[in-house]
């Protein structure tokens, strides 16, 4: 990893895309050998926009050119309303801190609200290896698999493993016994709402 990240800058001028494999330590032996891999079409360089970490699965990056929304794929954190939510957004900051300052991004989709649905992977500040961001959220109990959208995550097998590792240890949302998915939540939170409006009508 050194020796391609001092090829990044020459890399990105000839526009060949950049393949970043990922051994994360602090997964290995939970994940029995799994490592998190960008596909083929592979990593983009960005940069966190600074202040725009919203919740625990929503930020912003930059390229220098541009500014994109992402929204990390195949996971769900709880809403900053929520027990936890605030604690899950600090946690999302506090990985993306011990980086190097890159973030190499890999596109998956758009959402139906224009963000791009990403895994990201942090590379750390003089180290040879990157958090992937996606799985050790859920591994660290500050995040939900969230199954109904994952297939299309290039390292979505990852997840469901990582989020029994949390329960079984019970860390974080799985250290709360009335925690709520938030996409429960939501479900009754738009559900209140409607009802408020219907009665006022």
């Amino acid at each position: 990893m050194r020796v391609l990240r001092g090829f990044i800058p020459a890399l990105l001028l000839l526009g060949i895309a950049i393949v970043v494999r990922w051994i994360p330590d602090s997964l290995t032996q939970v994940m029995a050998g799994d490592t998190a891999e960008p596909p083929e079409a592979a990593g983009q360089v960005y940069e966190l926009v600074p202040g725009s970490v919203y919740d625990g699965d929503t930020l912003r990056v930059t390229n220098g050119r541009g500014d994109l929304k992402i929204r990390l794929c195949g996971i769900d954190a709880p809403e900053i309303e929520q027990a936890l939510g605030i604690a899950a957004r600090d946690h999302l900051r506090s990985l993306l801190a011990q980086g190097n300052g890159s973030l190499l991004l890999v596109p998956v989709e758009q959402d139906r609200y224009g963000r791009t649905v990403a895994e990201i992977f942090v590379p750390l500040a003089g180290q040879a290896e990157e958090i992937h961001l996606n799985t050790q959220m859920v591994l660290d109990g500050y995040a939900y698999h969230y199954a109904q959208y994952s297939d299309a995550c290039p390292n979505g097998r990852l997840l469901a493993r990582a989020e029994e590792q949390a329960q079984a240890q019970q860390r974080g949302i799985w250290g709360d016994e009335n925690a709520v998915p938030p996409w429960d939540y939501r479900q009754r939170h738009r559900t209140a709402v409607d009802e408020v409006l219907w009665s006022a009508r």
